[in-house]
């Protein structure tokens, strides 16, 4: 019986017997073969993996040397090659671009920041990032930007938007806190300043197409005025975020570095927590408590001190990040060893370069986490913060056709995943 035989007789028992012989062929049905399967919720491989695929979604897993498949189902075959699910990315941001930081975004146009997007979404896509949650842009970009890549238009991952990043006044997410005051009086559809005011904002980015929303519940590294420590909201003001949002099926991402706005997050209801750089004990307790999750960009240290300068990123963010970063690589280690739940989450787009997410699976494991453990938080760890079990995060019946292919063994070598060999979306091959 070959090597991982049992977990596989586990995956497919719900779904393809292994006694068939047979597929029913369809036009629209594919085969997916392979080496070897990364069975992520177990954290163990599987060999030679049939992936059946009809109309974009998983119908079968089966073990590719037992089953037969008709001259008209399509075979992607990828031999010699390991595959796992399609990877989700829980903090990026798609209109963005961080060689362009500082000032600098001033110079162009509101509409050149979709067109970045298009290329962007592309890039991740491409990356093996086959679905992503896009936590704060402008123009309801990430929102146009999905219903370009459902329409055909162009090519993306699946996109969860979450429409403007909500803050407050003068805070990390007012777009125009490093403007004089000249400027007030510019729209600035993302500020709000006592709990009425922000169930209003959640009901509007619900109504122009937001699936989840965004809050800056403290200060940040990359706005110019504040201290990214620094509480920027009430635990009022984030109880009336989350209770609209739940009301309306919406889950909520924190945008917190500071322990003070971390934990109010967490007595809040929040359901993940962005950065978390400066987590404590307290902190660790009530995320497990509440059951939320840690997005933890611990790779974007490296790139924000190594480029940041030549971008245009302001003198006092650098120093922030020589403040902050090394202390969340360090509360990621703790928050890991307390059992603190964690998602795959990056800054990508916003802080390095689109399409360069999995560097931070390397971090991660640097930082205490095995491959396996890193390799959940982007599949099955953050389907289920999305709350999209049933869609995404495994190779199981009734999920999307959502593949990414490494040719060898991400068990033991996570960093294969940075240049993935072949990626299949919705049963599509893409790369």
């Amino acid at each position: 019986m070959s090597k991982g035989s049992n977990v596989l007789k586990s995956i497919v028992a719900s779904a393809v017997a292994l006694a068939f012989v047979t597929v029913p062929a369809a036009a629209d049905t594919v085969v997916v073969t392979a080496d070897h399967m990364v069975d992520v919720v177990n954290g163990k491989t599987v060999d030679y993996p049939a992936i059946f695929i009809t109309d974009g979604r998983i119908t079968g897993v089966a073990d590719a040397r037992t089953v037969k498949w008709g001259s008209d189902v399509k075979h992607i075959d990828l031999s010699g090659q390991t595959i796992l699910p399609g990877l989700i990315d829980m903090h990026v941001h798609l209109d963005a671009d961080p060689r362009l930081s500082g000032y600098q975004a001033l110079g162009y146009t509101d509409s050149f920041w979709q067109a970045v997007g298009v290329a962007n979404a592309k890039a991740m896509l491409e990356a093996g990032f086959t679905t992503v949650r896009n936590v704060g842009s402008g123009q309801f970009n990430d929102v146009g930007l999905k219903q370009a890549v459902e329409a055909g238009y162009i090519a993306g991952p699946r996109i969860v938007p979450s429409g403007y990043a909500l803050g407050a006044t003068g805070g990390h997410c007012d777009g125009t806190e490093s403007l004089p005051p000249s400027f007030a009086g510019l729209p600035n559809p993302s500020v709000a300043d006592g709990p009425e005011g922000y169930r209003k904002l959640v009901r509007t980015m619900r109504k122009y197409g937001a699936e989840a929303i965004k809050i800056c519940a403290t200060g940040g590294v990359l706005s110019r005025g504040d201290a990214a420590g620094a509480q920027q909201m009430t635990l009022d003001e984030i109880k009336a975020v989350t209770a609209e949002a739940h009301m309306l099926g919406m889950r909520v991402a924190a945008h917190a570095h500071g322990t003070s706005g971390i934990n109010d997050s967490l007595r809040a209801g929040v359901d993940t927590i962005e950065h978390a750089s400066l987590a404590d004990a307290e902190s660790f307790r009530l995320a497990k408590a509440a059951g939320a999750w840690f997005s933890m960009d611990i790779y974007d240290d490296d790139y924000i001190l190594a480029e940041g300068a030549k971008n245009g990123v302001f003198p006092e963010s650098l120093e922030k990040e020589r403040q902050i970063g090394r202390k969340q690589r360090e509360v990621f280690r703790d928050a890991h060893k307390a059992g603190v739940k964690m998602v795959f989450g990056t800054d990508n787009g916003g802080v390095f370069p689109a399409g360069q997410n999995a560097l931070q699976f390397a971090k991660m494991i640097e930082w205490g986490m095995t491959p396996a453990e890193a390799i959940r938080t982007a599949t099955t760890n953050a389907a289920e913060a999305l709350s999209r079990t049933a869609d995404v995060g495994s190779l199981a019946v009734g999920r999307y056709g959502d593949i990414v292919a490494v040719t060898g063994d991400p068990l033991t070598n996570v960093r294969l995943l940075e240049k993935p060999s072949a990626v299949i979306k919705g049963g599509v091959r893409i790369k």
